[in-house]
């Protein structure tokens, strides 16, 4: 059973932890730009359909490059990847708050260069669609969010992924743009709460914001948990360093 790891507040002075934030805002600041910036374009040409099938294709494509190019962080660029990772005892307590603080700072960062360079254009926020009630749009993210860290553990994590290898980042961006299809026009498909904090904190609109933490917090832990308690095998879990400060 994967356990959870500490860690010390020295580790945030370490040399390969101030290279993996450095990456891992570089990343979530890309993943932000590109995703918020392809639903501002769909909102400006009011493309209906099409324009939430750019939204989809667009997540997906950034997802699975700066997920690759994010490797030295593990390219998490979301709170709720990062929190699954840390049920599965693969990343300490303390650089997962560290990571947690950088990707809603890349997020932010993002969102508000979005803003300058659109001319002032407002951010999409992430919203409940029409008829859906708060309890209803917990539970899409639950299980969207499960489906994502899901396939993060399969495909990514998991030593025995086999003939996939190698393919995660690209299957993971699938799913991200599968899951805003099927989903977008009912819950906004966040599956990320740093996704969602951009552009509510820059538009000052945190209309069912709460949503997008509690849903995505809950199926990504949820995923991290039951995958590396049921389907990883303790003998092939990768000791974190300080394993001695896990309970």
């Amino acid at each position: 059973m994967g356990k959870i790891a500490l860690g010390t507040s020295r580790e945030a002075a370490e040399p390969d932890c101030i290279r993996a934030l450095v990456v891992e805002f570089i990343t979530t600041f890309f993943f932000v730009f590109a995703g918020v910036g392809s639903a501002m374009t769909a909102n400006k040409l009011d493309s209906g359909l099409l324009g939430l099938f750019a939204v989809a294709i667009a997540h997906a494509l950034v997802v699975a490059v700066m997920i690759s190019a994010g490797h030295i962080s593990g390219g998490h660029l979301n709170p709720a990847v990062t929190l699954g990772l840390l049920v599965g005892g693969r990343i300490t307590v303390v650089r997962s708050i560290l990571y947690w603080i950088d990707q809603l700072l890349a997020s932010s960062a993002a969102c508000f260069l979005l803003q300058y360079l659109s001319g002032g254009l407002s951010t999409p926020i992430h919203t409940l669609g029409a008829g859906v009630g708060s309890v209803q749009g917990v539970l899409w993210e639950i299980i969207l969010t499960f489906s994502l860290l899901f396939t993060v553990y399969a495909t990514i994590v998991d030593p025995k992924r086999g003939a996939i290898d190698g393919l995660g980042p690209l299957l993971t961006g699938l799913v991200v743009g599968a899951n805003i299809l099927a989903a977008g026009q009912f819950s906004g498909a966040s599956m990320n709460p740093a996704r969602s904090f951009g552009p509510a904190l820059v538009s000052w609109d945190f209309t069912d914001h709460w949503i997008y933490w509690v849903g995505p917090l809950i199926g990504g832990g949820l995923a991290g948990f039951i995958y590396e308690n049921f389907f990883i095998a303790p003998t092939s879990h990768v000791p974190l360093p300080r394993d001695d400060d896990a309970f």
